[in-house]
């Protein structure tokens, strides 16, 4: 049986699964060829860029992490990327969706981002989450869209020690301008502009089990949004484990 003949593995709910292996290695990637088109597009529509993380030395594409301060527009700090959409994702020929994208996260304005606390991962997993992120489609063949999760290893781990989050749900922004969402660099190219969720593993696993239609509205019942908080309430119990919860 050939690879394309084999049955997708799938979930309860009939999600699809994709268990990826890394295929392509590391290859040096040149600086992001819309840097000046991502900075001047985050400063119209979400303010300022205070500060932009680079990469020193870059596999496949060269990220970097532009960093928007709170404002009274916008009480949150802004990390955005650049860089992922120097390649097209693999989307399949089949679907009409975005293959140039790039990643967002929205944090509490109290978010330490100086360069001192940011050697510490309590505050640099956000930025380490969408480095992973938005390297993920090009080292694995492969795409992100809106309603894609993603565990950190399998099983899940927590991204860091001050947090039980380890999974990520890609989903647009409910917190930024519409005008935001897409960038025409030039009529052959959108970039869309997506925000990371991260998840509990019993989210995630809720998920997967009752689809991605009953899960968001959970989320939105719950009064979720893309806002980072690492120790939020979870929207599902966790499974019994061994007799306890």
């Amino acid at each position: 049986m050939s690879e394309s003949d084999e049955k997708p593995e799938l979930s309860e709910a009939g999600v699809r699964i994709v268990r990826h292996q890394n295929i392509e290695s590391w290859l040096p990637a040149s600086g992001s060829s819309s840097l000046e088109a991502i900075s001047a597009h985050i400063a119209t529509h979400l303010g300022k860029v205070d500060t932009v993380l680079h990469e020193i030395a870059s596999s496949l594409v060269h990220v970097d992490v532009h960093i928007v301060k709170p404002s009274a527009k916008f009480p949150y700090i802004r990390l955005v990327t650049s860089g992922m959409s120097d390649l097209p994702m693999n989307v399949p020929t089949e679907l009409d969706v975005p293959k140039f994208l790039e990643l967002m996260v929205t944090l509490p304005p109290d978010w330490k981002v100086d360069p001192e606390s940011l050697k510490d991962e309590k505050w640099y997993w956000p930025v380490r989450l969408l480095k992973v992120l938005a390297r993920f489609p090009h080292q694995y063949t492969t795409w992100l869209g809106y309603g894609h999760t993603i565990p950190n290893e399998d099983p899940p781990k927590p991204y860091a020690q001050n947090t039980r989050l380890c999974c990520a749900l890609i989903l647009p922004s409910p917190t930024v301008p519409e005008k935001f969402i897409n960038l025409e660099v030039f009529p052959e190219k959108s970039i869309y502009f997506l925000a990371v969720l991260p998840l509990y593993a019993d989210e995630m696993r809720l998920k997967l089990e009752k689809g991605g239609q009953v899960f968001l509205e959970k989320l939105v019942a719950a009064g979720i949004t893309d806002l980072i908080n690492p120790d939020r309430p979870a929207i599902v119990r966790p499974k019994k484990r061994f007799g306890i919860f």
